[in-house]
């Protein structure tokens, strides 16, 4: 497979798991005019991507080896795995910083007690329970401060 015939040098972002995180993110990236690839096991999940969407969809389980080889994942400038599963996840982030040596690895973490396991490996997280607990802290402090006055 030739991935993004337009450049020399591959400079893209594979994006594991389209859901409504990896389909939201793989539109807003395509609309900046970023080269994105994005993998699902389940075809229906593509149709989370609008219209726009310039980049390219691999149907397949990212958990296996073969099918982040077919999508050049050494190739790319980051990893994003955001599917609804912490053990994939981890796995599959594991995969990506080991054997396909990416620097750039993002996961998306449902419990935030197991960071360290991905801290050890050097793969950063986003933990939906704590941007929505700051969220909501930053809300009740603003009002707060608006009923102080």
């Amino acid at each position: 497979m030739k991935l993004f015939g337009r450049k020399e040098k591959a400079d893209y972002i594979v994006i594991i798991g389209c859901g409504r995180l990896g389909g939201s993110l793989a539109n807003a990236l395509s609309d900046e005019g970023q080269d994105v690839l994005i993998i699902d096991s389940n075809k229906e999940s593509f149709r989370k991507l609008s219209s726009s969407y310039g980049g390219l969809t691999l149907i397949g389980d990212a958990s296996d080896i073969d099918v982040l080889r077919e999508a050049q994942v050494e190739k790319a400038t980051a990893v994003v795995v955001v599917t609804n599963n912490d053990n994939s996840n981890i796995m599959i982030s594991q995969m990506a910083k080991e054997i396909f040596k990416k620097g750039l690895v993002i996961a998306r973490l449902y419990d935030p007690e197991r960071d360290y396991v991905y801290r050890e490996f050097g793969i950063d997280t986003i933990s939906p329970a704590i941007l929505s607990a700051n969220a909501i802290r930053g809300l009740l402090n603003s009002h707060e401060k608006e009923a102080a006055v």
